[in-house]
């Protein structure tokens, strides 16, 4: 196969979250919340490897006639962010004002962010809280807390959005990486697991997805202290 092919399959695999996306929404609009966070956590994945695939097969020179970086963010605000607002919402997690005030501070504030160009660091981290409203959503999902929890956390990751705080890509930070990268490898898996048994699985996946999230959350901060002492 041509490098020209070669990177054009990885345009194409990224293309499929596309595929996923609406798969996801057609499950959320019928309730399925287990469904759709399968879908979710496929896209999930495919967003992890197509990222170095397309490093590996120099997508901006051999398939130069895509945008690859574009159509990553498309793909990613339908999957990261579009979806998983409306399951909050529809789910009743977080229903009448505080549904709707979730969903607007959720939809607007990730797209002023995915529109910021100075969301990624010297180091491939990203500047401010990165949008992951998938995963976010996903532990709420799981731990059913209160709707006022809920709202809270949604308001300080949306400021956290804007603040200068650093946060890691599990891929492609290269500090802690050894450790960073298998978290979230695991944290997908256990995610896939929970919404397989419609986030019934026991007390220990939630356990584990919580503390997963709380590292890679804290990650870039503790990384960033550590840097400036």
């Amino acid at each position: 196969m041509t490098p020209e092919r070669k990177a054009l399959a990885v345009h194409l695999l990224t293309a499929s979250g596309a595929v996923f996306a609406m798969l996801a929404m057609l499950a959320a609009v019928d309730a399925k919340w287990d469904i759709m966070f399968l879908w979710l956590v496929v896209a999930f994945a495919v967003d992890g490897i197509d990222g170095p695939l397309a490093r590996r097969y120099d997508v901006k020179k051999n398939a130069a006639e895509f945008d690859g970086v574009l159509l990553d963010l498309i793909i990613d605000y339908l999957t990261y962010v579009f979806i998983p607002a409306y399951a909050l919402y529809a789910s009743g997690l977080m229903d009448g004002w505080s549904g709707w005030l979730a969903i607007i501070i959720i939809t607007f504030t990730s797209a002023m962010y995915f529109a910021d160009t100075r969301m990624k660091m010297r180091d491939n981290s990203f500047s401010g809280f990165p949008g992951c409203w998938n995963m976010a959503v996903l532990v709420l999902f799981a731990v059913e807390p209160s709707w006022w929890a809920c709202l809270m956390i949604v308001t300080v990751l949306a400021v956290a959005m804007f603040l200068p705080i650093k946060f890691v890509h599990p891929v492609r930070t290269a500090r802690w990486r050894a450790v960073t990268l298998p978290a979230a490898g695991i944290w997908t898996a256990l995610a896939g697991v929970a919404a397989w048994n419609n986030f019934e699985s026991g007390g220990g996946v939630v356990t584990a997805l919580v503390v997963l999230s709380i590292y890679l959350i804290l990650a870039g901060p503790m990384q960033q202290l550590t840097e400036r002492s």
